[in-house]
């Protein structure tokens, strides 16, 4: 049974939380999170105790730590757990600044402890499957990715100041699936937004509205869409087009009820949120993350995943504010 060390009390940390301990490898120890009524709830909850960063660390008896902390936080606490020797699982991004970033992957290396991004979307079945088919090649030849993401609503304008902006709270997950599907990191990237949504997020010094394309060194393209509104729930799509078909994985749906009569066809509409929609890949996730933490795997999405979503991001907002084409 390997014991767990969970930093950040939060709503995702309480999704991992629930996935720690229904897990039959391992067990959350215990919680880490300033605000003590939270982590002692949490704690309560599930049989762990609460711990400050000091003794968590210090605990020869925590074999990993989970950090659902605040973003600002992350570096920090992978560096921190990489000097205790522990098993790291961190959530994006390790860092809103790239140099951060790299100075922590630096830590980690020589250190030579494992380290997970939690890019949880490269966990969602239908994603997953849609990109093993593609690298078996049932449709030849890649040419075209488009990726649509889309939330149902914009966060708060105090959300937005501390988030890093669209490209790095919201594309940087739809980077890393590019990355992810296509196999190899992109040559030039081109970006356009709007603030068409929220005036509170254009006051803020952001777009809420995003156009992206990215070319590959194979010559492939890619293309991603994103809004923080959509109206009729959480959109998800992914669609790869290749020499001989195309794959497509759709949105998940509340239920699989339609109506069907004279006037039309009523359906239900995408589920509300991402906590909805990628409860699955949040699972697999940490499926293979106790892989890892056995021996049986390496993290299959790493540091250098981690730093190369934050690039594409920092190059996208270069590319919007300069109106060009960025090589990469």
């Amino acid at each position: 049974m390997y014991n767990i060390a969970l930093f950040g009390a939060g709503r995702i940390g309480k999704v991992h939380s629930v996935n720690i301990s229904e897990h039959k490898e391992t067990r959350l120890y215990s919680v880490i999170d300033p605000y003590l009524e939270g982590a002692t709830k949490l704690a309560e909850k599930h049989g762990a105790k609460v711990q400050t960063t000091e003794e968590a660390l210090a605990d020869p008896n925590i074999h990993g730590v989970l950090i659902a902390s605040a973003t600002d936080t992350h570096a920090d606490l992978v560096e921190q757990a990489a000097r205790a020797g522990k098993a790291i699982f961190c959530e994006k991004p390790v860092h809103l600044d790239i140099k951060r970033v790299r100075q922590c992957l630096e830590i980690v290396k020589e250190h030579d402890v494992p380290l997970f991004v939690g890019f949880n979307r490269r966990y969602d079945p239908q994603f997953r499957r849609l990109q093993e088919r593609m690298e078996a090649g049932s449709i030849g030849k890649p040419e075209s990715l488009m990726i649509i993401s889309r939330d149902p609503s914009a966060p708060p304008s105090e959300y937005i100041k501390v988030s890093g902006g669209l490209f790095r709270d919201m594309t940087i997950h739809d980077f890393d699936m590019a990355r992810f599907i296509m196999g190899e990191d992109p040559v030039s990237i081109f970006a356009q937004g709007s603030n068409l949504v929220d005036a509170g997020i254009g006051a803020a010094g952001d777009i809420d509205t995003a156009f992206v394309v990215m070319k590959f060194p194979s010559g492939s393209m890619a293309t991603i869409s994103n809004s923080r509104r959509s109206g009729y729930g959480y959109d998800q799509r992914i669609e790869v087009h290749g020499e001989t078909g195309v794959l497509t994985a759709k949105n998940i749906l509340e239920d699989t009820v339609e109506q069907w009569g004279e006037n039309g066809c009523v359906a239900a509409k995408p589920e509300f949120f991402f906590l909805e929609r990628y409860s699955t890949a949040y699972k697999a996730e940490w499926d293979h993350f106790v892989d890892v933490l056995a021996g049986r795997a390496v993290p299959e999405c790493g540091g250098y995943d981690g730093e190369q979503a934050l690039y594409l991001a920092d190059k996208a907002l270069e590319s919007l504010n300069s109106g060009q084409e960025i090589q990469l």
